[in-house]
């Protein structure tokens, strides 16, 4: 024992990939009420200290005990009593000095901010009926429709007429509503009728005090501390380890019952710490990249970025989101700055969830912030999606060309009349990032070919989390005397194309009822104020609801509209020779995908005027035209000269 305590397996000089790696299932706790083992993989340390609390903060330990050094760069104790409600750090020390207390990096339940891990009994943390949750059904990647929401956000405000407001559990209440009579929260994605619930980050993250919930500090969560439990701030009990998990779990069952499959927001890329974060706690400089002076990399903006590409920071990136979709039932996985990433760890990741459930649905941001050390060809960036076979990426060229430049406030997009050079964009986003012979791909904005193997791997999308919501976006890009009555009509044609292009689509909270926030882009940590929902908008808003909702209803209902294959894009979707009216039209034709309908025409007009074209002779049902819409259609139209109101759609069918 005592020649362990001095003992390294690896020379602080070595290189990383001289490490010994550990790839048991006992990472860091095993417990049981007669024993706990206590396992941390620690290659460089000299010394490891098991500190146990009887608290979550505050007060000394109880007991110190030192670790036993093993092979593989792996320390162990054997602790012989139920520590069931004990409270745990690790300490090690390294060349002869003493890091600070950690939790570890394999924690899964923690005390209040995190800062502790906890010994509980799971079978604790699983809600009624647990074990017979399951997942609503889904047939095809295609048949995807994304709502990404901020737990707080959704459900804070005053008049949500939710009782947990800005906790896990607000997603279990139904029967909410609004002042007006609306309904709000978890009944109004069940009237909307989107599919996957994107949460943003809900793991343990640094920057919201806990102990101190009153004084409503706000933040998105990208800022990871603790990657394997939820986080506290979003529970009814921070304090109690318990709590946080079972209501997690309470939320998953929720949304799958009431048939909605949840997508968990995961930012594996960097920490919101570098020297003092767990990982350097633990194993300093691993699981980071360097750059060739030895500083610290910063390809995500944030001050770090993790080195995915060594075998235990790809282990435990893999283990980790595998452990999300066992424990609770999660449904998909979004990666923050996936570029970060690289290719063989995100193919790895998803086999590892293909044996698990292959309906699990993986996609990220193909890009990153800033340069990185990592090789351009490892990286999992948006031009390598065709390597990454199950795993889909953000549409930036759809986005821009769509709505206009992210980067430059003031540039419409096509929608709003900038119709010079950004056809092909928008084109782009219809046929889901595929190749296709009718697109101009050198008439894309930041590519110039396809590069997603399937419509599948390509999210389509207008607005997000971060950047200005589409509505602030409009009112600083549309100009003229009557800019502000175009914006509905704008939306609406936006909103039109988003939901009949092939690809995924993906919707941010409040875009269905036109919230906006104060011209705020980057609201990460602004307050309520301009976060927060405001649910009296779906009243005021109702007809941009209601044609939101009637377009999704037609996406799910038309299987055209969700072409799985490049090949069946190729063979059934065809652009139309429209001049230059700045009218992008199309037919999904010859009953495509087995649709109903025998064939489908759509026409987009992004002029602020109106448009004429023509169209194939024969008797059209209107589906949808100046900005109304119906399945069992509007009127009829014989082919010919047919007029577009200007920012609107059209959209018909024959049999």
């Amino acid at each position: 024992m005592d020649n362990l305590k001095n003992y390294r397996s690896v020379d602080l000089s070595a290189p990383y990939d001289q490490y010994p790696c550990y790839f048991g299932d006992d990472l860091e706790l095993v417990y049981t009420p007669e024993q706990s083992v206590f396992t941390l993989w620690a290659p460089t340390a000299d010394q490891v200290q098991l500190n146990l609390y009887p608290s979550g903060e505050g007060g000394e330990p109880e007991d110190q005990v030192e670790m036993n050094k093993a092979d593989n760069g792996i320390w162990r104790i054997h602790i012989d009593r139920d520590l069931k409600g004990t409270f745990y750090t690790f300490r090690i020390k390294i060349d002869g000095e003493w890091l600070d207390e950690t939790p570890g990096i394999w924690a899964k339940a923690v005390g209040v901010n995190g800062n502790r891990a906890a010994v509980i009994n799971w079978g604790e943390t699983d809600p009624e009926g647990w074990d017979s949750d399951h997942s609503p059904e889904q047939k095809m990647y295609s048949d995807i429709i994304l709502y990404e929401l901020h737990h707080r956000d959704f459900s804070i405000a005053s008049d949500s007429g939710i009782e947990n407001k800005g906790k896990f559990l607000a997603l279990t209440e139904t029967g909410t509503k609004a002042p007006e009579g609306e309904a709000s929260g978890l009944d109004h994605l069940k009237e909307l009728g989107v599919t996957h619930i994107h949460i943003l980050p809900s793991f343990d993250f640094a920057t919201v005090d806990e102990t101190h919930l009153e004084d409503n500090n706000y933040n998105w969560g990208y800022d990871p501390k603790n990657y394997n439990v939820p986080d506290g701030s979003y529970s009814t009990d921070p304090a109690d380890p318990v709590v946080r998990i079972r209501e997690f779990k309470e939320m998953v069952k929720s949304l799958h019952q009431n048939g909605f499959r949840i997508v968990l927001d995961v930012v594996y890329n960097h920490t919101a710490s570098t020297d003092h974060s767990n990982f350097n706690l633990t194993v300093p400089g691993y699981f980071y990249r360097q750059n060739p002076d030895g500083s610290y990399s910063n390809a995500s903006g944030c001050g770090n970025e993790t080195a995915s590409e060594r075998e235990m920071v790809r282990h435990y990136i893999i283990e980790s989101v595998k452990f999300w979709a066992k424990e609770y039932h999660i449904d998909g996985f979004r990666f923050d700055l996936m570029g970060i990433h690289d290719i063989e760890t995100m193919n790895q990741l998803r086999a590892e969830l293909l044996k698990i459930d292959p309906t699990i649905f993986v996609y990220g941001e193909g890009w990153i912030a800033a340069d990185s050390p990592l090789p351009y060809e490892q990286r999992a960036v948006k031009e390598h999606v065709g390597q990454m076979e199950g795993i889909a990426v953000f549409n930036d060229e759809f986005r821009d060309g769509l709505k206009g430049s992210t980067f430059d406030e003031q540039e419409p997009g096509y929608a709003s009349g900038n119709i010079n050079g950004h056809f092909e964009p928008v084109k782009y986003g219809i046929v889901g990032g595929t190749q296709h012979p009718q697109v101009d791909y050198g008439g894309l904005l930041y590519c110039d070919a396809p590069y997603a193997g399937a419509p599948s791997q390509m999210i389509n999308f207008v607005a997000c989390h971060d950047g200005y919501t589409l509505v602030d976006k409009l009112k600083l890009s549309v100009h003229g005397d009557h800019a502000a009555d175009e914006l509905m009509p704008i939306d609406k044609l936006i909103h039109t194309v988003l939901l009949t292009a092939q690809g995924i689509p993906f919707i941010r909270s409040g875009e269905e009822i036109m919230q906006d926030k104060q011209g705020e882009p980057n609201s990460f940590k602004s307050p309520d104020s301009i976060n927060q929902l405001d649910w009296s908008l779906k009243a005021r808003n109702r007809d941009l609801f209601d044609y939101i909702r009637e377009l999704i209803a037609l996406r799910k209902a038309h299987p055209a509209f969700r072409i799985p294959t490049v090949e069946g894009l190729q063979q059934w979707l065809h652009f139309m020779d429209t001049g230059d009216s700045g009218v992008i039209a199309y037919t999904l034709g010859e009953h495509a995908n087995n649709d109903e309908w025998k064939e489908i025409l759509i026409a987009y007009n992004g002029n602020r005027n109106q448009a004429e074209i023509s169209i194939p002779e024969g008797e059209w049902t209107v589906v949808c035209r100046d900005g109304q819409i119906s399945m069992d259609g509007l009127d009829s139209l014989q082919g010919g000269t047919v007029t577009i109101a200007a920012s609107s759609a059209l959209i018909l069918y024959r049999q």
